[in-house]
């Protein structure tokens, strides 16, 4: 079904250990609008998009976004690696490494689990698109929020091609509603 390399679709590099900038960018792993529930609320309503267009290109996306989950969960890794528990602590991950040490785990910058809450899966075509456009413009600006929390260039430079993604997705859904709506319009039946 894929062909996966065993690398990222872009570098995620880091200058040097930074918990505080790790617990905000853990936002876009576990958070309401991050990476994990926009790719699970694309691949669960492409079930339900009445054009092969729809389908694919929300099973497209819906991949993407396990790739960037990918890329997301690499820079908080990294944003840990090497820290020590004093710097742990002082960047308010206590109750974080308390639990789960350096581990990834799926929760939202203020420590909340991700819950399926977060994502929607109405059956309505035109109602998913729009959700799915709105959660894409979300997330840009989350991104652009964490862009101006980070001091490190290469952080900066990671986040800007996630957040230039969600752009051209947001794009995407938008030709995909618009097809949905032509093939919702021709069926007309007098």
């Amino acid at each position: 079904m894929w062909i996966y390399e065993k690398t990222l679709e872009y570098p995620a590099n880091v200058s040097y250990p930074d918990p505080r900038m790790a617990k905000l960018i853990i936002e876009q792993y576990g958070g309401p609008d991050g990476e994990l529930a926009a790719s699970l609320r694309y691949l669960t309503q492409r079930y339900t998009m009445p054009i092969d267009q729809a389908k694919g290109l929300l099973t497209d996306i819906g991949t993407e976004e396990l790739a960037h989950l990918e890329i997301v969960a690499t820079l908080v890794y990294k944003l840990m690696e090497g820290a020590s528990v004093e710097q742990l602590k002082k960047a308010g991950l206590a109750d974080y490494y308390a639990n789960h040490d350096k581990a990834l785990f799926y929760v939202s910058a203020a420590g909340n689990p991700w819950t399926a809450t977060y994502i929607q899966a109405k059956g309505d075509p035109i109602a998913d698109l729009h959700d799915d456009m709105a959660a894409e413009q979300k997330a840009r600006a989350t991104y652009e929020n964490l862009i101006n929390l980070s001091d490190d260039p290469c952080v900066k430079d990671t986040l800007r091609f996630l957040r230039e993604r969600e752009v051209v997705h947001f794009q995407r859904f938008g030709e995909a509603l618009r097809l949905v709506q032509e093939w919702k319009d021709s069926r007309k039946i007098f």
